[in-house]
């Protein structure tokens, strides 16, 4: 069997349902901005990247989408997970997170909010969520 080379994730893709909002929002809390628009059957993708284009997130319009919310519980993103480097940066996220309408709550189970920092065996985690309910996580490696 050939060896093959470790894949790494390329970039994110979302299906939202106000593109222009969900545009800003993630630029505003990712730092990502608008390389380009990829149009497709139906819609439209809206590809953001950080300046070295390390984070990359597609943003997709779908004229068929019903405007419904995003539920983990269902066939598909359960979420997305992104990594920094220590706790102490997950604190600071918090407060970032807050000034971009991610309100503070005990559980991040409904759109535009974030649960405590959960210390966890294997990692430090902050939960939010966007617009449409989709969950984001923050990890920070445990600190042992």
């Amino acid at each position: 069997m050939p060896t093959v080379t470790q894949a790494r994730l390329h970039h994110l893709a979302l299906t939202v349902t106000d593109l222009d909002a969900s545009v800003e929002w993630y630029g505003e809390v990712f730092d990502v901005h608008p390389l380009m628009d990829v149009p497709h059957a139906g819609g439209v993708g809206r590809i953001l990247a950080d300046a070295d284009r390390q984070l990359m997130i597609a943003l997709h319009r779908h004229d068929t989408n019903d405007g419904g919310l995003c539920a983990e519980t269902t066939t598909g993103l359960d979420h997305a997970g992104f990594a920094v480097a220590t706790r102490a940066d997950l604190e600071s996220w918090q407060d970032h997170l807050e000034a971009h309408g991610v309100v503070r709550s005990d559980t991040a189970d409904k759109p535009l909010t974030q649960s405590p920092i959960a210390d966890e065996p294997y990692a430090a985690v902050l939960v939010f969520r966007d617009r449409d309910n989709i969950q984001l996580e923050l990890f920070a490696p445990a600190q042992h």
